[in-house]
């Protein structure tokens, strides 16, 4: 599959500290790559620097044959690249119905609730009292609704059950039969691989593994993660 972005020798550094050093990753077209590692890896790091929230100190980004490594956060988002960070990213003040509108602009917002019926039934609620889980919906309905061709999803699963985490992951991957590119950061990995194409792991701000998924389901979680 030809890659949709492609990240060379990318290097982030908070003040003095380097993040991420000298990171090679392609994320194909249209496919769910899955990119693991333990807290502190620096995925998250790689995601917002994706998403232009971060400055790389070095490298290059190249965003299906365009240079984007010194583009901003609104540009890029203009061209179809969207973050959906952890911490559910929901404005909690807000009535469901209002943050899906916001979400979805001038278009409709059935998309999201043929998606996650739950949310029909609590449209008028506040989104700050929703259930964690109900929070996450609500936040990757962001994804269904925005025409974005690029969705940076940061621990989609994050202490949610495991019913709910199966409803998100079917959403993951209706989208990207949709033919959107889709980049999961997950600390658990199982669910994650299940549904990728590709999988990277990164250890210490390095690329640790690249390749298929099943390489490391077959492995049941390798010293790559240590």
């Amino acid at each position: 599959m030809p890659a949709a972005l492609t990240v060379r020798g990318l290097r982030v550094r908070y003040g003095p500290v380097e993040a991420l050093h000298g990171v090679d990753m392609a994320f194909p077209d249209g496919a769910v790559t899955a990119l693991l590692g333990r807290n502190g890896a620096g995925r998250s790091t790689l995601l917002r620097t994706i998403a232009g929230l971060l400055p790389a100190a070095a490298g290059h980004l190249d965003w299906r044959g365009r240079d984007i490594t010194g583009w901003t956060a609104s540009e890029r988002a203009r061209a179809g690249l969207a973050l959906i960070p952890d911490g559910h990213g929901v404005f909690g003040g807000l009535p469901v119905r209002d943050n899906l509108r916001v979400f979805a602009g001038t278009g409709p917002i059935d998309p999201a609730l043929d998606a996650f019926p739950v949310l029909r039934q609590r449209l008028g609620q506040r989104a700050g009292t929703l259930s964690g889980g109900e929070q996450q919906m609500l936040a990757g309905a962001r994804a269904i609704l925005r025409p974005s061709r690029l969705l940076l999803l940061d621990e989609l699963s994050q202490g949610l059950a495991p019913r709910v985490v199966a409803q998100l992951y079917e959403v993951v991957t209706a989208l990207a039969a949709e033919h959107r590119t889709v980049v999961l950061v997950e600390q658990y990995a199982g669910e994650a691989l299940r549904r990728a194409d590709v999988a990277y792991v990164l250890r210490r701000g390095r690329v640790a593994f690249a390749g298929e998924p099943a390489e490391l389901l077959a492995a049941g979680h390798p010293s790559v993660f240590d």
